[in-house]
């Protein structure tokens, strides 16, 4: 039986693989292993994570994060080839651009082993993104390109790459938050979100963590000032980024008494909270995509989207990093004139199933 190995980094890959392995034990076909990498130490990854994504455990922890992109990319590279040299498997899957993402695909293929990238073809076009580097990188040298919106397709045409090689196949990350929100729907556990919720009728919710808006005191302290004028209108929750939270304690910023402040949510609380949100306020290319998926309104505040089709045709929009845009967006979906969108084609919660029939069929 052909063997797979699905690499993830980070959390948020383990919500894109997590799809692919439920899809995989479904289909009996092609044998698999977990290989974490250890870009991200999350205390928040434990059995229960596991648990709740409906996965094992990861087979394989390789503990080679931390450090500068360079070390990091090296200490992955270093522990996966000896790895792959030491169980070699027939094909290597990576999802999404993280630094795991580009160092594995490398490897892989400088092994003579296929590599298949899943959310390929997605491009913002903006190099000073280490994200938008390895997404260059990776499908430059990825043998099967799994693609979640139109955009893609068009991309990896234009870049020369064989249209037998591009499949367009919907979105895992839909995939799985359709999955969490049905298993939500049937518990009655309380999250750590629970009671903010319970107190407000309405709510909106933030996440940033680009270093493009946390890491400078002037864009912290606009970006700050919209939500605080925001936030007088409707109060939100911000579950904090330690590297966010850093910065707001060094630039001194106060975000005032109706931003209530939190630390990084498990999966299952996150989603509780901003499934039933007014508004989601982000940077995150994660959270434009699965706010479309459950139709929530979306504000991204960044330039450019690596992700269209929400633009086009979900609930997200794009207003910059200009405190007047932010907020005439925000009072426009308080007032209930926000964008209207709608879950994109193919993203229908099966993505995972057609990848896994490509793969089973390639590696037969």
């Amino acid at each position: 039986m052909p063997i797979v190995y699905l690499v993830a980094g980070a959390r948020p890959n383990f919500m894109k693989i997590a799809p692919i392995v439920r899809a995989l034990q479904a289909h009996g076909g092609l044998g698999f292993k977990i290989i974490h990498t250890g870009q991200h130490y999350d205390r928040e990854m434990n059995d229960v994570f596991f648990e709740e994504l409906g996965i094992p455990q990861p087979d394989v922890f390789m503990a080679a994060g931390g450090g500068s992109h360079a070390q990091q990319t090296a200490k992955i590279m270093t522990a996966f080839e000896e790895l792959c040299q030491a169980q070699r498997p027939d094909a290597v899957l990576v999802v999404g651009d993280v630094n795991s993402t580009l160092a594995c695909s490398i490897v892989a293929k400088k092994l003579n082993i296929p590599v298949a990238h899943v959310e390929a073809g997605l491009r913002s076009g903006d190099m000073s993104m280490p994200e938008e580097i390895n997404r260059l990188v990776t499908d430059s040298i990825s043998d099967w390109f799994f693609v979640t919106e139109p955009s893609g397709v068009e991309h990896l045409r234009r870049e020369g790459k064989a249209e037998s090689t591009i499949h367009y196949v919907g979105h895992v990350m839909v995939d799985n938050v359709l999955y969490q929100a049905e298993k939500l729907a049937k518990t009655e556990a309380r999250f750590e979100t629970s009671d903010f919720k319970s107190r407000h009728k309405r709510y909106g919710v933030v996440t940033l963590h680009r270093p493009s808006n946390v890491d400078s005191a002037e864009m912290m302290t606009r970006i700050g000032g919209a939500l605080k004028e925001i936030a007088v209108d409707l109060p939100l929750l911000f579950p904090v980024h330690p590297r966010t939270r850093a910065n707001l304690e060094k630039f001194g910023i106060d975000l005032g008494a109706d931003i209530t402040l939190v630390g990084p949510q498990g999966y299952m609380s996150f989603l509780n909270l901003w499934k039933d949100a007014v508004v989601v306020l982000t940077d995150s290319g994660g959270m434009q995509e699965e706010t479309t998926a459950l139709g929530v309104p979306c504000i991204t505040i960044r330039e450019n989207t690596e992700r269209p089709v929400t633009v086009e045709e979900g609930t997200n929009v794009l207003v910059g990093t200009d405190p007047a845009r932010i907020v005439a967006e925000a009072r426009k979906v308080m007032r209930g004139e926000g964008k209207q969108g709608r879950r994109p084609h193919l993203w229908d919660g099966r993505a995972a199933e057609r990848i896994v029939g490509i793969l089973a069929k390639e590696l037969a």
